[in-house]
């Protein structure tokens, strides 16, 4: 099915958060106020690695109109935090380790006299060796960051015997190392958040984040109370991409609103949150690949080097992503990967949209494209030789639910007009154009990407279906609506799984109070846990409803369904609803109608730690124009191929393909958060560059192949990610096309395509 608005029909319908988004009435949480509200600051420390000598807070705490100054004394509980590994300091004691390490905060009446009691605290720093580099940070010699080292994170797959012995018996052996950027997530709401201290003792927390009931685990230890004396209330969020999966102003926010007894109220400045926010982790990947005469792999040799900033957070899980994901969808007879996530004094790397895979799949598709035309070999068809069939193992030989996807989409891609174009030109018209300058170039790529959290790690899901007092269906789940469509995709579920009409719900997402625990908003599994929630609460729940409507009817149960608006009779022409939902929740005598569910994210039944079990399958064909004067390239043309089950919402199918492929565009092409000595240099969106409309004005073909094998009982596959993850190394393909030239560094700069050895000639030759 190809996905626009035209072929969507009926399934095209308004977002429910989609009027008061555009016309700006939406509310984010950090445009929330409070009568008596005080405005909370945090000073950071502007050394990349230094040891604290002392703290003076003294002439801060003497300003008017500041109300607390707190240090990591005034932490009544843990004074760490992280998702997975809890080893940041919440305000650091004798010892920053990089630019955005926290040393105080400060609560004021006002920002301006926030910001000038940071200025009065006192902070005597003796600066450190700085270790700016994930390679030589391995050293023995290096600089250590923690007490364990400065690696964070080892990892290796190995199958067959002795990998030389592989590489031995190949007849065309491509060696290559791979570079990859530090991306920014770009969210429009910067970190922030409104922290309120309630008049029963609890604390309420209205701040964006991923994952509501982690973010109160934490909190609850740095504070030192229950889980259940907080409540996290997340939703709306202007934008996150897993930069707000792990806590950023949280512990300063709640910190300061239970010493002053106030509401707080923090909101980073775009330099702070460039400063202290999330990057996507900067990857060195050498490879070493090899294959028989006919093109048939036989070894495959990846070492990955993953630059995870100064502390944990994820960096364990992305590397273990990027290990499974160098190996990808296709089959060896010998393999060898070994993948190190490193400390250094760089900014802090961690969760981001791809979650390694990106640059994994840059690395691993590179080579595939280079065995290919060394052997003289179309890369497609290099391709389908190798690649996994429906049946085969997973990447790390682990069990997966099986299905066809590769091939579909590898098929789909072969046949769409841009691959079709490519193969019709001749070898003396490729690249041509009339402008001698102008060069144009089609390149193509898949994965297989992994979703959910992967074996061995706690991955829970469930939902709750309520008729409430009012006449509502309440749906409840413990996830976020950060812009990714959701809400819009639960409706649509709703809608067609049970017959309601958009004007029976009550959608319930986003606090902790109200909601069961769905588990994350991450991994490409939220549409997926919610599809699989609605099916195992379907017959419960609608049983429960006809039951009642039934006795209240006197029609037994089997003559009634659930429809738009009530309780319908089942037969035709029936112009109504026989019992509407207000009035069989007020004849339920006060008897509560619900339905709920809990269970886990399907997990493949191995040993290995956060190997897949669901994963969606991608293609991506691409054509570029390639300015050899400027340097400047241009997709003018994209056509996504994605096999990832039946469409639950047509419209958000093709926003997270067209918007994930967007921000590719920029991993690939322009986006580098540049640092020196551990210091940004990109500071600001004046420097740092994100792709706008006019970047994206190409047309982009969005093919979704629904079809899944009989025996699938699991439903849809998340997408989230997937349209972000093959874009890389399919320009990069349509580069070589277009130039001849390899591409081994992200972003591609144009000072790379104008020093072309035979730049001035080509374009006279071509003139």
């Amino acid at each position: 099915m190809i996905l626009n608005r035209e072929t969507s029909g009926s399934r095209w319908r308004i977002r429910p958060d989609g009027p008061d988004k555009v016309t700006g009435r939406l509310s984010y949480l950090t445009d929330r106020v409070m009568e008596g509200m005080l405005y909370g600051l945090v000073l950071r420390s502007p050394h990349p690695h230094a040891r604290i000598v002392s703290v003076k807070t003294e002439a801060a705490e003497r300003l008017p109109g500041v109300r607390a100054v707190l240090t990591y004394r005034d932490v009544p509980g843990l004074n760490a935090y992280g998702i997975a590994h809890p080893d940041q300091p919440v305000l650091c004691e004798d010892r920053v380790r990089y630019v955005g390490d926290a040393v105080a905060a400060v609560a004021a009446d006002t920002r301006d006299i926030g910001e000038r009691a940071l200025e009065l605290i006192e902070v005597e720093y003796e600066p450190l060796a700085v270790v700016d580099d994930a390679e030589a940070a391995m050293r023995d010699d290096a600089p250590q960051l923690h007490e364990r080292g400065n690696i964070l994170h080892r990892n290796f797959y190995h199958k067959g015997g002795d990998i030389e012995e592989g590489f031995a018996s190949c007849a065309v052996v491509v060696e290559e190392t791979y570079y990859t950027p530090r991306q920014m997530h770009a969210y429009m709401e910067t970190e922030g958040g409104l922290f309120v201290p309630e008049a029963d003792g609890r604390l309420t927390v209205y701040s964006p984040t991923q994952h509501g009931r982690m973010d109160r685990l934490q909190l609850s230890r740095i504070l030192a109370v229950p889980e259940e004396s907080i409540r996290i209330v997340s939703s709306p969020i202007g934008g996150s991409f897993g930069g707000k999966d792990e806590l950023n102003v949280q512990p300063y926010g709640a910190l300061l609103a239970v010493r002053t007894g106030l509401p707080v109220k923090i909101h980073n400045s775009r330099w702070e949150s460039v400063r202290a926010g999330l990057k996507r982790h900067p990857m060195k990947i050498k490879m070493r690949t090899g294959c028989d005469e006919s093109g048939r792999l036989i070894a495959h040799e990846a070492r990955i080097v993953a630059d995870t900033g100064p502390y944990a957070t994820l960096g364990a899980e992305v590397l273990n992503f990027a290990v499974e994901h160098v190996i990808g969808p296709y089959r060896y007879d010998f393999l060898d990967v070994k993948g190190y996530s490193v400390f250094t004094n760089n900014g802090m790397s961690g969760e981001f949209r791809g979650f390694g895979g990106n640059q994994a799949i840059f690395a691993l598709e590179g080579q595939m494209d280079r065995l290919a035309a060394t052997l003289g070999m179309d890369p497609w068809t290099f391709r389908s030789i190798n690649m996994r069939q429906s049946g085969d193992p997973g990447p790390f030989g682990q069990p997966i639910a099986g299905t066809d996807g590769a091939e579909q989409v590898w098929r789909d891609v072969e046949q769409s007009p841009l691959w079709q174009e490519r193969l019709g030109r001749g070898a003396a018209t490729a690249g041509r154009t009339d402008a001698p300058w102008i060069r144009t170039g089609i390149g193509a790529a898949i994965v297989m990407h992994g979703a959910g959290l992967g074996a061995g790690m706690p991955d829970p899901a469930g939902g709750k279906l309520t008729l409430t007092a009012e006449g509502k269906i309440e749906a409840a789940f413990g996830y976020e609506e950060f812009g990714q469509g959701l809400i819009a995709s639960l409706e649509q579920m709703l809608i067609e799984q049970f017959g309601f009409a958009a004007s029976d719900l009550s959608i319930v997402i986003g606090d902790t109070d109200r909601t069961p625990d769905s588990g994350s908003t991450t991994a490409s599994r939220a549409t997926s846990m919610m599809w699989q929630t609605l099916q195992r609460l379907k017959k419960p729940f609608t049983e429960r409803l006809l039951t009642e409507a039934s006795g209240m009817l006197g029609v037994s149960a089997e003559r009634l369904r659930l429809g738009e608006g009530g309780i319908w009779r089942r037969r035709e022409g029936e112009a109504g609803p026989s019992l509407s939902y207000a009035d069989l929740a007020a004849g339920t005598a006060g008897r509560l109608l619900q339905a709920d569910t809990s269970f886990a994210y399907p997990m493949s039944p191995v040993d290995k730690v956060g190997a897949h079990f669901m994963y969606t399958y991608s293609a991506v064909v691409v054509k570029l124009e390639v300015n050899m004067l400027t340097g400047r390239i241009k997709a003018v043309d994209q056509y996504h191929s994605v096999a990832a089950g039946p469409v639950v919402n047509p419209q958000g199918f093709l926003g997270q393909i067209e918007g994930g492929s967007n921000m590719a565009l920029g991993f690939t092409l322009i986006e580098d958060a540049v640092m020196v000595k551990g210091q940004y240099v990109t500071s600001n969106f004046d420097t740092y560059l994100v792709p706008t409309i006019a970047d994206s004005r190409g047309s982009i073909t969005v093919s979704a192949i629904e079809e899944l094998p009989e025996e699938d009982g699991y439903g849809p596959r998340g997408i989230g990610e997937v349209g972000s993850v093959t874009l890389a190394p399919a320009i990069a393909a349509a580069l070589y096309d277009a130039t001849g030239r390899w591409v081994t560094k992200l972003p591609v700069e144009p000072e790379w395509l104008q020093e072309m050895p035979d730049f001035a000639k080509a374009v006279e030759r071509d003139a």
